[in-house]
């Protein structure tokens, strides 16, 4: 069930060792309360002292799927943002591994759309991924090839 969500005054987490994509969540998240990192150790140490409304949290460099583990135990929402990593594997374990949302960097000035529509969706609803998929459905489409969802059979799924 979607409930409408809206981002202001949330609190938000970011981890990417890339500055100018930090810098560009803040911008896009201007009615946030957001926090960075832009390494393992300083997102560990903010998600075990700082309770957040959403993590997001790039894959590569900044050892992302640890960082999950850690923000899912707190029960944080936890979105995957990333360019290099992009894959459907890549999906699959982010899913698998109890992320709400998997995106694209190349969307990242669509980040509070997607972030809302995270907030909004049921997390209890199995086998639904949620609006944040259905508006990125046609682009992983083209990105993976069409059926490319079949093989994966999370609990996501």
């Amino acid at each position: 069930m979607k409930n409408k969500v809206t981002l202001k005054g949330k609190t938000i987490l970011a981890v990417d060792d890339e500055p100018d994509i930090l810098e560009s969540i803040e911008e896009v998240l201007e009615n946030c309360d957001v926090d960075t990192a832009n390494d393992f150790n300083t997102a560990k140490q903010k998600l075990n002292s700082k309770t957040y409304d959403l993590v997001v949290l790039d894959i590569m460099g900044v050892q992302g799927y640890d960082l999950l583990e850690i923000a899912r135990e707190k029960n944080s929402r936890v979105v995957m943002l990333t360019g290099h990593a992009l894959s459907p594997d890549n999906f699959a374990k982010s899913m698998d591994g109890g992320a709400d949302a998997y995106l694209p960097k190349n969307k990242l000035a669509e980040l509070d759309v997607f972030l809302e529509d995270v907030l909004g969706d049921d997390r209890q609803q199995p086998g639904v991924l949620g609006m944040w998929f259905d508006r990125l459905k046609g682009y992983y489409e083209k990105k993976f090839g069409p059926g490319w969802l079949d093989e994966y059979k999370g609990s996501w799924h």
